[in-house]
């Protein structure tokens, strides 16, 4: 059993002068992660012409994402402000929960917007009977099941290892690598056990994403027209972005050995999928969508008109 109660969670280092500046940089990537998606779930809420599978997962992710910084960076924020860099063991091991099951989550509801731009791009005749409203709800349902149960086993045992009273964790939140630094108990288990189902899981949902993307592309080319190939390619554009983001920040952070893990490189890493995705999903999602645009323009009309 684990014989610490607290952690000790080093952050970033930086000159004291910085503490100020970083702090409010900080700040407001947290509170422009949480306006934008907040709009985005709530602009998707409101206007009915948006309640169509697209727009649906669009506003899972959203949610999503809120919940994903606000796991990490309101503590992040204490640490740099007060410089109590203290986390209660349970404390850290429900971070630990949290940002594996999220990540899981965004895995599988990646991967279901990749299918569904799929069936739009390829199959347009038939996309409100493949993807129905209740089609959308089980798919969404699935992947925020199995996101949340997959750490579940992960985080029992690692809260059973011995951390042999050494506390100070190499990063700026509870993540799995720099716990099992360490703890002077056998990782071994814990380690295949993260490799086969982070695969798994992984795997299959890049592997959906990938044949999605490569019948949507096989289906654009064969368009004659340039406008045609541009507006297929524009239902996907915002999605393919996210997720060679998403994608390519977890494979410079897991898709390699423990044994060389390094702290530097991994919070720069961690950094960018914390707090840049979901920064930047807000805009890629919404900036070229004139869709979108249009309901937050009539939802800010008749909330104008009931000010007035």
């Amino acid at each position: 059993m684990f014989n610490v109660t607290i952690f000790i969670i080093q952050g970033f280092s930086f000159t004291p002068g910085l503490k100020l500046p970083i702090f409010v940089a900080f700040l407001i990537i947290y509170l422009t992660i949480i306006f934008g998606n907040t709009t985005i779930f709530a602009v998707i809420a409101l206007d009915s012409h948006l309640h169509v599978p697209m727009y649906v997962f669009l506003s899972n992710l959203s949610f999503l994402d809120i919940l994903y910084s606000s796991t990490i960076l309101p503590k992040l924020l204490v640490i740099i402000a007060t410089q109590n860099k203290a986390i209660a063991f349970t404390g850290c091991m429900v971070q630990m929960y949290f940002f594996m099951a999220l990540a899981c989550t965004e895995f599988l509801l990646l991967a279901v917007m990749a299918y569904d731009r799929y069936v739009a791009v390829c199959h347009p005749l038939h996309y409100f009977a493949y993807m129905s409203l209740k089609h959308c709800v089980i798919f969404a349902s699935l992947a925020w099941a199995i996101g949340l149960l997959d750490p579940i086993l992960h985080t029992v045992l690692i809260a059973n290892l011995n951390f042999c009273l050494a506390n100070r964790i190499d990063h700026f939140f509870c993540d799995v690598a720099p716990l099992l630094k360490l703890t002077c108990s056998e990782t071994t288990n814990i380690e295949l056990l993260n490799y086969i189902e982070g695969s798994l899981l992984s795997f299959s949902a890049f592997i959906l994403t990938l044949v999605s993307y490569i019948f949507i592309i096989s289906s654009i080319l064969k368009i004659s027209s340039t406008n045609g190939r541009q507006k297929a390619f524009s239902t996907c554009s915002s999605h393919l972005t996210c997720v060679v983001i998403f994608y390519g920040t977890i494979i410079c952070l897991y898709m390699r050995p423990s044994s060389s893990y390094s702290p530097k490189r991994d919070k720069f890493f961690a950094l960018l999928y914390v707090a840049l995705i979901p920064l930047l999903n807000p805009f890629i999602y919404t900036l070229k969508n004139t869709e979108f645009k249009q309901a937050m323009e009539n939802i800010w009309s008749k909330a104008s008109l009931i000010v007035l």
